[in-house]
C-alpha cells in the first residue's frame, strides 16, 4: 500500500519484465523454490497434466503441485471401506483411484464427496437444494474437494464445490473442507518446497499468490505467510477495471475481510 492510501501494483526498481506467468515462475524458481496449492478436486499430477500442461506451463516452472484433490484423497483414505456418494462431474473420479472407497447411491452411502457441479456450464448451486435436503435428512458428512465458490474459466465465472458445500453447511450439514484456506494444503506445499530446497523454509520467506479474498488471502493470513493479491481474477468486476482496479474498491474488499495483502498486481507478471 502506498503512502497516499493507494495500492502499488508495480515495482519501479525492478529491471526485469516478464509477461508470461510460466516464464515468471521459471525465473523465480532459480532462487526460491516454487510449489503450487491449487483448489482443484483432482490430484496434483492430474492438475499438472490436464490443466498446466495444456496451458503451456512447463514442468521446469515449478517443483511440485499440491491440490485440494490430494488433501481429499487423504481424507478418503482415512475412511477406508466406507461407501461414498459422489457429487460432481465424472472427470473428477480419479480422486477415488487406488482407494477402498466404493461409490454408492445416496440412500446407502456413509458420507459424501462433493467435487463440483455435475455440469457447471448450465447448473447453479440452487439446482442442488433437493439433493442437499436428502443428504441432510440422512445426516451424511460431506468432504468438499474444492472450497472455492467460483473460479475463472476464460472470461466466465463458474461455480465450484464450495458453493454447494456452503449451502449444505447452512442447512446444518457437517462439511470438511479440503484445500485453501485451510492449513493442511499449505503444509503439504511447504513440505515440497523444503524438500526441493534441502532445508527448512521459514514462513516469512514464503509468498502466497492468488485472486480470492475468501481462499487465497484468508488462507495465507491464517498460515502466517505474505500474500500477493492478483486483481484481474474473480474479483475483477467488483474492482471496476481489470487493468487499473479502483483503489477504494480494493480497500473496501480487504477491509470487509479484515485482511490485507503484502501487495497487489493486475496479473502474474514482473
Amino acid at each position: 500500500m502506498t503512502d497516499d492510501g493507494g495500492w502499488r501494483t508495480d515495482d519501479s526498481e525492478c529491471r526485469l519484465l516478464i509477461r508470461n506467468p510460466a516464464d515468471w515462475l521459471r525465473t523465480i524458481r532459480c532462487r526460491p523454490r516454487a510449489s503450487g496449492d491449487p483448489n482443484a478436486p483432482r490430484p496434483g499430477e492430474v492438475v499438472a497434466r490436464l490443466t498446466l500442461d495444456r496451458l503451456g506451463v512447463p514442468r521446469a516452472a515449478y517443483d511440485g503441485i499440491v491440490s485440494s484433490g490430494d488433501v481429499t484423497h487423504a481424507l478418503i483414505a482415512a475412511r477406508a471401506g466406507q461407501r461414498v456418494f459422489h457429487v460432481g462431474p465424472k472427470r473428477d473420479l480419479p480422486i477415488f483411484e487406488g482407494l477402498d472407497a466404493p461409490v454408492a447411491p445416496l440412500e446407502s452411502a456413509d458420507y459424501v464427496v462433493c467435487s463440483g457441479l455435475i455440469d457447471d456450464t448450465v447448473e447453479t448451486p440452487q439446482d442442488y437444494h433437493e439433493l442437499i435436503e436428502r443428504m441432510r435428512a440422512r445426516a451424511l458428512p460431506m468432504i468438499c474437494a474444492n472450497p472455492d465458490v467460483v473460479v475463472e474459466r476464460g472470461d466466465t465465472l463458474v461455480y465450484c464445490a464450495g458453493a454447494i458445500a456452503d449451502l449444505y453447511h447452512a442447512a446444518g450439514g457437517e462439511v470438511i473442507y479440503a484445500g485453501k484456506p485451510y492449513r493442511p494444503i499449505y503444509e503439504q506445499a511447504l513440505a515440497i518446497a523444503q524438500a526441493a530446497r534441502g532445508g527448512e523454509v521459514e514462513h516469512h520467506r514464503v509468498l502466497a499468490i492468488g485472486d480470492s479474498v475468501r481462499t487465497d488471502l484468508k488462507g495465507a493470513a491464517a498460515f502466517g505467510v505474505d500474500c500477493l493479491f492478483v486483481t484481474a481474477g474473480i474479483h475483477a468486476e467488483e474492482l471496476g477495471n481489470r487493468e487499473e482496479p479502483d483503489d477504494a474498491a480494493l480497500s473496501k474488499i480487504f477491509a470487509a475481510a479484515g485482511l490485507f495483502p503484502k501487495a497487489v498486481m493486475p496479473r502474474l507478471e514482473w
